[in-house]
């Protein structure tokens, strides 16, 4: 049946995928604003919170990649009219990156000081970061697995369950935040940073379990290892290698980031640590559009219908923009509040108030950026996706931040590096589509 381009099957998906897509910043940020709000070592742990999710958010993009490889090739398949070729791949492909999650596990926790000293963290920011991280670190897996799941609904063209597992996920790990965090009067002894931790990882096992549940009634894909191996596993391992190379340039980026802002000083990372959670969180709330292009534009590609590509992309981009534009104009009306909410630390949010401008005044920029990354997922352009980050990063980011550095801009110079960063993206992708997809259109 071939798919419609209309305003209610885009945002039957992009909304749900929205939801689900802003879970796992989402996590981070409730984080972020309850421990910052600590009364004892709240600077500290607003700081190391900031590390260590910059840490975790690096490895679990880099392993995640699977979600968009998995996402794309059943959603090819199933606009050809082939799904049953591929039942055997996601199981295969879940198990290889599961175990792979396991051993980075296993080994970057007994190596955690010496990554978050190079990290710039010492001090008791250093020591909180290692109890947050050797309990936060047990999610990885779990998250990767949640991701793997939600790459398989999406080929499916289903974000509804997804949204439904992240919405029981936030809204858990809110309430176990704010007991385990804070504790209760005799009954609870307030855990601190140490709470926020076990808050996460309790929400990520609750959010896995919901997914292998659903995944089991609710699909008739099998999560049983069966051999031998499917045609299509090397096309998936090629694609996530590609996706995986980019995403350590874009996590070299963000590490980068943290570790200049880190160096500023206590207040500096505090700032950026707000900054970046707020950016994050934006990003997962446009690319619901990005998940819509991927999850539509795979399909329109099995049924090669180019015109369709054409015009779903003309509309994911009009929609975002429009979801990106009263982000920003929430960001203006609420300059000061949103910031009140991370931290009381007068010196933090002034330093915040003095870059938040140049978060908000990107949103439009971000939007182009990664409504067609999804877009281009969909398609399974992942080499050029994994280009145009190794350029943007290597030849744009990097340079521009120690040009600041050099030139003594502090945080207006990290967050400079990222508009020109995004720019690079956008402009990229979109040259991109036109040049390929423009000579493909049928006329009439």
């Amino acid at each position: 049946m071939k798919t419609l381009i209309t305003f209610k099957t885009i945002n039957r998906l992009a909304v749900p995928a929205t939801v689900a897509g802003i879970a796992e910043p989402l996590l981070s940020i409730t984080d972020t604003a309850i421990v910052g709000n600590i009364p004892q070592n709240g600077l500290e742990s607003l700081a190391a919170a900031g590390i260590v999710g910059s840490f975790l958010s690096m490895l679990i993009w880099i392993l995640g990649q699977t979600r968009s490889s998995i996402s794309a090739i059943m959603s090819q398949y199933l606009g050809a009219g082939r799904l049953e070729e591929v039942k055997s791949l996601p199981a295969q492909a879940i198990f290889f990156n599961i175990s792979l999650s396991i051993l980075i596990l296993i080994s970057t926790i007994f190596v955690a000081e010496d990554i978050f000293r190079l990290l710039e963290a010492s001090g008791k920011i250093l020591e909180f970061c290692i109890s947050y991280y050797s309990i936060r670190v047990w999610g990885f897996p779990l998250t990767l697995f949640t991701f793997a799941v939600f790459g398989i609904f999406r080929g499916l063209q289903n974000t509804y369950w997804p949204m439904l597992i992240a919405l029981v996920g936030a809204v858990l790990n809110v309430v176990l935040d704010l007991i385990l965090v804070y504790g209760i009067e005799d009954f609870i002894a307030p855990m601190y940073l140490e709470g926020a931790a076990w808050a996460s990882l309790i929400s990520q096992g609750v959010m896995a379990l919901m997914a292998f549940v659903l995944l089991v009634l609710k699909t008739q894909i099998s999560l049983r290892l069966r051999f031998p191996l499917n045609p299509e596993l090397g096309r998936l391992v090629v694609m996530s290698l590609n996706l995986f190379v980019r995403a350590l340039a874009l996590n070299a980026a963000l590490v980068l980031a943290v570790r200049e802002a880190t160096a500023l000083g206590d207040r500096y990372i505090g700032a950026h640590t707000i900054a970046l959670n707020l950016w994050l969180f934006a990003a997962f709330f446009i690319d619901g559009y990005g998940a819509a292009g991927n999850i539509m534009g795979g399909k329109l590609l099995g049924e090669r219908d180019y015109n369709g590509l054409w015009k779903l992309s003309k509309k994911i981009i009009l929609y975002g923009i429009v979801v990106s534009s009263a982000l920003a104009l929430a960001g203006v009306l609420f300059y000061r509040p949103i910031g009140s909410l991370f931290s009381n630390e007068t010196v933090v949010l002034e330093t915040f108030y003095s870059v938040f401008f140049i978060l908000i005044l990107g949103l439009p920029m971000n939007t182009v950026a990664f409504v067609f990354d999804g877009l281009f997922k969909g398609l399974g352009e992942m080499k050029y996706l994994r280009n145009v980050l190794l350029s943007a990063t290597f030849l744009g980011f990097i340079p521009t931040l120690y040009l600041g550095k050099f030139m003594g801009w502090g945080l207006y110079g990290i967050w400079i590096a990222f508009i020109v960063w995004m720019g690079i993206r956008g402009g990229a992708l979109v040259w991109k589509f036109r040049r390929k997809f423009r000579p493909l259109l049928q006329k009439g």
